[in-house]
C-alpha cells in the first residue's frame, strides 16, 4: 500500500486545479499542464487539497496511487517553479552551442551533432555547461538523458557529457614500467 498517496495533497497559493473525464489539469504562474489518469484511481478536490482513493484493493491499482500521487506533486511543483538540470561537457574541443530550436554540439566526431529542443523547454549554452529549464519533470529529464547519452562520460579522461553533481569514477590507465 502506498504511503505517499494516503496523505491528501496541498494545493499551493495562485494554483488552479481542475479534474474532469480523466483528465487532471494544473495551472500556475508558469503555465498549465494536463494529464491523463485512468478511472480506478478517484481524484477529489476539496478544501484547496487533492484527495486520491483507490476503487479497489488490487496489486497493479495501489501501485498506480502512490504513481500518480507522485505525478500531481510534481506537477503541482512545476507549475510553480522551473525544473532545471545542467549538464558539463568535457574535452578538448567539446563545445555546445543553441541556434534557433537545436542544440549545436562538437564532440569529437567528424560533424556536428543537432539536437532539436522541444518547445516547452529552455536551453542555454555557456563555456561548456549546458543549462535544460522547463516546467514538465518528465521532459526535462528525458531531454537531459538524451543529450548526456550522444557522449557518455569515460573513466580515463572524463571526457563526455555529464550531470553537474555526477562523479565520474578513473581509471589508472597503463602503468608504464
Amino acid at each position: 500500500m502506498s504511503r505517499i498517496a494516503k496523505r491528501p495533497i496541498a494545493i499551493p497559493p495562485n494554483t488552479q486545479v481542475s479534474y474532469t473525464n480523466g483528465t487532471i489539469t494544473i495551472k500556475g504562474p508558469l503555465g498549465e499542464l494536463k494529464r491523463e489518469f485512468r478511472p480506478e484511481i478517484e481524484v477529489k478536490i476539496e478544501n484547496n487539497e487533492i484527495i486520491l482513493t483507490p476503487s479497489r484493493q488490487s496489486q497493479d491499482v495501489l501501485a498506480l496511487w502512490g504513481t500518480y500521487a507522485s505525478h500531481i506533486k510534481n506537477m503541482l511543483a512545476g507549475v510553480n517553479t522551473f525544473y532545471q538540470k545542467k549538464l558539463i561537457i568535457e574535452g578538448i574541443g567539446f563545445k555546445s552551442d543553441v541556434k534557433g530550436n537545436e542544440l549545436v554540439m562538437a564532440l569529437g566526431f567528424s560533424h556536428p551533432v543537432k539536437v532539436i529542443i522541444p518547445s516547452d523547454l529552455k536551453v542555454t549554452a555557456e563555456k561548456n555547461i549546458v543549462t535544460i529549464s522547463g516546467i514538465n519533470c518528465e521532459t526535462v529529464g528525458q531531454f537531459t538523458a538524451k543529450v548526456r547519452s550522444l557522449k557518455k562520460p569515460e573513466p580515463y579522461k572524463g571526457k563526455g557529457i555529464r550531470y553537474d553533481d555526477e562523479v565520474i569514477r578513473r581509471k589508472q590507465g597503463k602503468k608504464s614500467v
